[in-house]
């Protein structure tokens, strides 16, 4: 990587929807209304947490967090969109393209490791709940939470860094709606071997070892439930962590479709929709899932509009 920075792009342009020229007033009213709901949904989530003192408990310190990256992460891709539908502000520097993608990245990664600190904290509950409170803290779930944050936003550093030594000397379009690595790699003239190497070591250091705790988290969690006598028992078990769980496959389901293909099945096109399910599906069904399955959720929601 000692290639000197050639860079003859001084700018991107990011296509976002081409496909549908006759439709970008309609996008973005529909994208606008979508981000709406997503800041709406879960600002509620942290409200009603932050509210209400019988919510004040590591399960919904998490949540709070996951609703705050959710937001982040959205707030990261959509207002760009945005802006291409309404002004066809489709042009981005080369260093805020960089700034993009490593902030998408590094939330990406934030919610991997805080998905297994969540997967670790029902795992506690449900098979050890007698030492539960001493087992998970107010101190350690938020040395948890921390952890999660610093270690997704040191996750993407290198990539950044390389990307940033690259040479962009052909096509300048992105056919993307905003800058992911694999449409930047494809750009580039530079070798990338070491890119894909990276890819392949963060791969096995930090997202399979997360999979792997979540994995043998819920084998042991649907193994303690399956023992509880009471169908009753059974059910209130399972629906502390069935939100969770939901979460987890359509976290996993759309980021495996988007980056764990073969090269040879992949393109853009495909890549870009998948990213779509994973910027904007997940974002605003995770205030959903934990609103619609949670009975707290609904007695504090309840509780806030009973006040007012």
């Amino acid at each position: 990587m000692e290639e000197e920075n050639t860079t003859t792009v001084t700018e991107f342009i990011i296509l976002g929807f081409p496909e549908f020229p006759e439709l970008q007033i309609p996008l973005f009213l529909l994208f606008l209304l979508i981000y709406l709901i997503v800041l709406m949904g879960n600002l509620t989530i942290i409200t009603v947490t932050c509210l209400d003192p019988c919510l004040h408990t590591p399960m919904y310190f998490f949540l709070s967090n996951l609703s705050f990256l959710d937001i982040s992460c959205t707030s990261v891709t959509v207002p760009k969109l945005l802006d291409i539908f309404l002004r066809k502000g489709q042009r981005i520097s080369i260093k805020g393209c960089l700034v993009q993608m490593y902030f998408f990245m590094a939330l990406t990664s934030v919610e991997c490791v805080l998905l297994t600190a969540m997967a670790y904290d029902r795992y506690v509950a449900i098979c050890h709940p007698l030492h539960y409170a001493v087992i998970i803290n107010e101190r350690v779930s938020e040395l948890m939470a921390t952890g999660s944050w610093a270690i997704g936003f040191l996750v993407p550093l290198t990539h950044t860094v390389l990307m940033s030594h690259f040479s962009y000397c052909g096509s300048n379009e992105i056919n993307h709606f905003f800058c992911d690595l694999s449409a930047l790699v494809k750009l580039s003239c530079s070798k990338t071997n070491f890119i894909d190497s990276m890819t392949s070591v963060i791969g096995a250091f930090v997202a399979f070892p997360c999979f792997l705790t979540m994995l043998i988290s819920y084998v042991y969690i649907i193994s303690a439930i399956l023992k509880i006598r009471s169908s009753e028992g059974r059910h209130k078990a399972f629906s502390t962590c069935s939100s969770h769980l939901t979460v987890v496959i359509l976290y996993y389901g759309t980021l495996m479709s988007l980056y764990m293909r073969p090269k040879s099945m992949q393109s853009m096109d495909e890549n870009k929709h998948f990213a779509l399910l994973y910027n904007v599906l997940i974002p605003i069904l995770n205030p959903v899932i934990y609103s619609l399955k949670n009975r707290e959720v609904k007695a504090a929601l309840r509780k806030i509009f009973i006040r007012k």
